[in-house]
C-alpha cells in the first residue's frame, strides 16, 4: 500500500512527458530540494525512480520554465511543490516572521534590519526579480555564521522564508532568483483565501495520506514537518470525517491510519534506485517500519567511520529493499561509478542482474556511457559480473 501510494507497482512510460512529470510530483505532493550533485540534484532522483528515462529539462520547466506549475518552500524541508499548496503554508510563514519556534533567527533578523529589508523588497520591486548578488545593497561577504552569507543574502532568504518573496527561477549552479509572490505566482493562487491554521493542517496531514497509503501519526506529521499537539487533533477530525481509517498493522506498535481511497494491491513489481532524500524513505523511522532496513545518510560521517558509503542509494525490487550502492557520477570520465555495493538480506539470485539494468539506465539518463564497479562491498562480484 505504502509504494502504491508513492507511484510504485505501474509500468514506466515509454516516453515520459510533462503530463508524467506533473501528475507524478501531485502523487508525492512535493519534492525535497538538495543542492548535492555527486549523482544528481535529489529532486531529480524521485521522478526517474518511478518514470525511468525522462527528460530532466522537463523538471527545470515545470518548476522554473516559462510557465512553471510548481513552487519552492519548506515543505519537507527546502522543496518543490504544486502551486496550488502554497496558501496551505501561509501559516508557516506567518509564523517564519513572527519567529515562532525554529523560525526566530528569521524574525531577528528581519527585526534588527528594517532598512536593509526594506530596501532588498524595494530593488526587487522596481527591478524586477533579482539574484542575492544582483542586490545593490548590504556587504557582499557575510561573516562566518549562516553559511558565509552575505547580508544581502540573508535578507532575501528570511524575506522568502516569511513568504514577502518566493522563488522566480534558477540560473546555472543553481543560483536562486527572487521575486515578490505578486511578480511570480498566478492571480488564482494570490486571490486564494488564506484557510484558517486548523484548516490549511488538515488539508496537508490529508495529503501526507493520500501520498502514503497506511501510515502512522508520526509519519504524517512528518510529511510535512508539523507539530504533534495540532497534527494529533487534526488527525482525530479526519477519522471523524471518515478520510482516515485506524489499523493495526502487524509489527507495528503505533496506530497506523489508512488514506480514504488508498488502493491494496496483492502486488508489487518495482525496480528503482532510490535518493536518500526520497519521499519513501525520507523517515527513517518510518523507512525500518517498512523494510526492515536502517538507512543513514553518512555525507557528513567521516569517511573512515561509515558503513556503506557517502552518498549511497537503496535498490528497491519488487516491494523489498534488497541493496544498497554508494554512487557517483564520474562526469569528466563518462561513467557511473559504483564506489560500493552491498546486498541487504532480502536479495536474492535476481538481484545483481536488475540492479545492474537500473544502473545502466541511470547511467544513460546521466548521459554517462558506461558503469564501473569498485571491488568493495559484499555484492562487488555478483554486480561486476552482472553488468559483464
Amino acid at each position: 500500500m505504502a509504494l502504491a501510494a508513492q507511484g510504485f507497482g505501474k509500468a514506466r512510460p515509454t516516453a515520459p512527458g510533462r503530463r508524467h512529470v506533473l501528475s507524478t510530483i501531485e502523487t508525492l505532493g512535493l519534492l525535497q530540494i538538495d543542492s548535492v550533485n555527486v549523482v544528481s540534484r535529489s529532486h531529480y532522483l524521485p521522478l526517474f525512480s518511478r518514470l525511468g528515462d525522462y527528460p530532466r529539462a522537463l523538471l527545470e520547466d515545470v518548476a522554473w520554465g516559462k510557465k512553471p506549475a510548481l513552487v519552492e518552500y519548506w515543505g519537507h524541508e527546502a522543496s518543490l511543490m504544486p502551486r496550488a499548496l502554497h496558501p496551505l503554508f501561509r501559516w508557516r510563514m506567518a509564523d517564519a516572521k513572527a519567529g515562532v519556534g525554529v523560525w526566530s533567527g528569521v524574525a531577528k533578523f528581519l527585526d534588527s534590519h528594517p532598512d536593509l529589508i526594506a530596501k532588498a523588497l524595494d530593488e526587487i520591486r522596481r527591478r524586477g526579480p533579482l539574484s542575492a548578488g544582483e542586490l545593490e545593497i548590504g556587504a557582499k561577504k557575510g561573516p562566518g555564521g549562516w553559511w558565509g552569507w552575505s547580508e544581502s543574502k540573508r535578507a532575501v532568504e528570511c524575506l522568502f522564508w516569511a513568504g514577502e518573496l518566493t522563488t522566480a527561477t534558477r540560473r546555472t549552479g543553481f543560483e536562486r532568483v527572487y521575486g515578490t509572490p505578486e511578480q511570480v505566482l498566478p492571480a488564482s493562487i494570490l486571490d486564494t483565501p488564506t484557510p484558517s491554521r486548523e484548516d490549511a493542517h488538515r488539508a496537508l496531514i490529508a495529503r501526507a495520506a493520500k501520498a502514503m497509503g497506511v501510515a502512522t501519526e508520526r509519519d504524517l506529521r512528518d510529511y510535512f514537518r508539523m507539530g504533534p499537539a495540532e497534527s494529533r487533533a487534526r488527525i482525530a477530525e479526519l477519522v471523524e470525517e471518515g478520510l482516515l481509517t485506524p489499523a493495526k498493522i502487524e509489527g507495528w506498535e503505533q496506530t497506523a491510519y489508512v488514506a480514504d481511497g488508498a488502493a491494496r494491491p496483492r502486488k508489487i513489481e518495482a525496480r528503482a534506485l532510490l535518493s536518500p532524500f526520497d519521499n519513501l524513505i525520507w523517515f527513517r523511522e518510518r523507512t525500518e517500519r517498512i523494510f526492515d532496513a536502517r538507512i543513514r545518510l553518512e555525507i557528513y560521517t567521516p569517511a573512515h567511520l561509515r558503513t556503506h558509503g557517502y552518498y549511497v542509494l537503496p535498490f528497491l525490487q519488487g516491494d523489498t529493499l534488497t541493496a544498497r550502492v554508494d554512487l557517483k557520477a564520474d562526469r569528466k570520465a563518462g561513467r557511473l561509478l559504483v564506489q560500493a555495493a552491498h546486498a541487504q538480506p532480502a536479495a536474492n539470485g535476481e538481484t545483481p542482474v536488475e540492479l545492474a539494468a537500473e544502473l545502466r539506465l541511470m547511467a544513460g539518463w546521466l548521459g554517462l556511457g558506461d558503469v564501473e564497479v569498485r571491488p568493495s562491498g559484499d555484492l562487488a562480484g555478483a554486480l561486476t559480473s552482472a553488468l559483464a
